[in-house]
């Protein structure tokens, strides 16, 4: 059977939106890990403490995603083949 055009195009869609998403967008991920993090301090060294456990909770939310990001990032490029892109 021959291909025909909307095979053609399916594939192309497939191709581009198949695969891991940490796979194809490290980088990205990374950065906003990083950023997430640099929020974090900033937001713990900026904000004043009387604003209570808002502002306990707004530190460790922003350091825990980002450090979460980062770690799930690099257990992803540790793994065997992780850092492979297809």
């Amino acid at each position: 059977m021959a291909d025909t055009r909307s095979d053609r195009a399916a594939t192309r869609w497939s191709a581009l939106f198949g695969g891991c998403a940490l796979r194809r967008h490290q980088p990205l991920l990374a950065l906003v890990g990083l950023l997430c993090v640099g929020m974090g301090i900033a937001v713990a060294v900026l904000v004043p403490e009387t604003d209570g456990p808002a502002w306990v909770m707004a530190v460790a939310g922003c350091l825990a995603a980002g450090v979460l990001l980062l770690v799930r990032i690099g257990l992803g490029l540790l793994r065997p083949g992780g850092g492979a892109t297809p």
